[in-house]
């Protein structure tokens, strides 16, 4: 078994995700995964599942807050 590097939890069925930087990473759900490794809104800091917006290099979880942060 192995643990979650996020909540802990000695889980029989965690699983590995490899960055590809070379990092790797285990989690016993999919949720522990997005928390640690998904993109947060650069303006409201929600946990970003899907695409964004993308403004200057800048990622934001839907077009509202891409106005908001850029004006």
């Amino acid at each position: 078994m192995s643990a979650c590097e996020v909540c802990g939890n000695d889980y029989d069925k965690a699983f590995e995700i490899r960055t590809p930087d070379g990092g790797s990473h285990t989690f016993d759900s999919f949720e522990c995964a997005a928390h640690r490794l998904a993109p947060r809104c650069e303006h409201c800091g929600v946990i970003m599942l899907g695409h964004g917006h993308e403004v200057d290099g800048h990622q934001y979880c839907c077009g509202h807050c891409a106005q908001a942060a850029t004006g």
